[in-house]
């Protein structure tokens, strides 16, 4: 894998981070760079049998940096086991990049608790973790949180009434909304640190359009977007490891405000080298951050703050 023109990852010997997702696309290529770069990495996945194959690859590049860890996002026992046992083992937690998504599955789907999968597994799963593993972020001497969103955000809505698509289940609605939620996520959890002096930095970062198994696992391979994915790939799609870099450069650039978005810089911010991307205005919206961390705290029976 090669990394963008002119890229220099900073030295993270001595720290730790979870990448979850990690055993496939995105995910994986972060993991990957960042136990080069030196630091200590949990590939965080759902899937043992893949999982641990790809931290057997991530050794063989760094060898010894790389552990594989279960984590089932679509259930809150599991996450809550994850996050126990990764404490159980580390006194402080450097880089948590919350990548691990589903996209689009044809049929509405629920997590363990009831819970439409994509809002349930994108968003809500990534809520509980983050505030089950503050504890020991906030014990490190620089922490940050990267929340993974995407260009679908655009077209995105947090739909208060029906946030789980009971009413009528529209896929790539879903999808987009748990996607914006991921964004607005990443902004009211800075909103917070910063107003309570956690040092926290909250960035986000998304892939453009990247050649992944997330198109597999979703909609499928045989659907109308892997058809145009296959055709537009010279023109817009973009290998895994290219997507992975603006999730890299999230996760490390020293440079990094908080509150930033990184991106692709080509067209549309489909493809190309990372760079700063732009977030929209619904994303930004601090009642809307406001109302969506209430109501994930109550969904999630989780108080994301310092110290619990």
């Amino acid at each position: 894998m090669a990394l963008w023109p002119g890229a220099k990852l900073p030295d993270l010997t001595g720290k730790v981070a979870i990448v979850t997702g990690a055993n496939s696309g995105i995910g994986y290529y972060t993991a990957l760079e960042l136990a080069r770069a030196g630091a200590e990495t949990v590939l965080a996945c759902r899937s043992a049998e893949k999982g641990e194959a790809a931290a057997a690859r991530v050794n063989e590049a760094a060898p010894g940096r790389a552990r594989f860890m279960r984590l089932d996002l679509a259930d809150f026992a599991a996450v809550e086991g994850f996050a126990a046992a990764f404490k159980e083992d580390h006194g402080a937690l450097d880089i948590l990049v919350n990548n691990a998504g589903v996209m689009s599955p044809p049929k509405r789907q629920v997590t363990a608790q009831g819970f439409e999968l994509q809002f349930g597994v994108n968003f809500l799963g990534h809520f509980l973790l983050t505030r089950l593993l503050l504890p020991t972020l906030m014990d490190a001497p620089a922490p940050r949180v990267v929340q993974v969103a995407s260009v679908a955000h655009r077209q995105g809505r947090i739909d208060f009434e029906d946030l789980h698509y009971q009413r009528r289940y529209h896929a790539w609605n879903a999808y987009r909304q748990s996607k914006l939620a991921m964004l607005i996520f990443a902004q009211e959890l800075q909103r917070r640190s910063t107003a309570g002096g956690w040092g926290l930095r909250s960035v986000a970062a998304h892939p453009g359009i990247a050649a992944t198994e997330i198109v597999a696992n979703g909609p499928g391979n045989k659907s109308a977007l892997a058809v145009l994915m296959n055709i537009g790939k010279a023109f817009v799609v973009q290998p895994g490891e290219a997507g992975a870099w603006p999730l890299i450069l999230a996760a490390t650039d020293k440079a990094a405000q908080p509150g930033a978005y990184y991106g692709p810089l080509g067209f549309g911010e489909f493809r190309g080298p990372p760079g700063p991307a732009k977030a929209e205005d619904k994303a930004l919206d601090a009642a809307t951050g406001a109302m969506l961390w209430r109501v994930a705290e109550e969904l999630t029976g989780a108080s994301l703050t310092p110290g619990l």
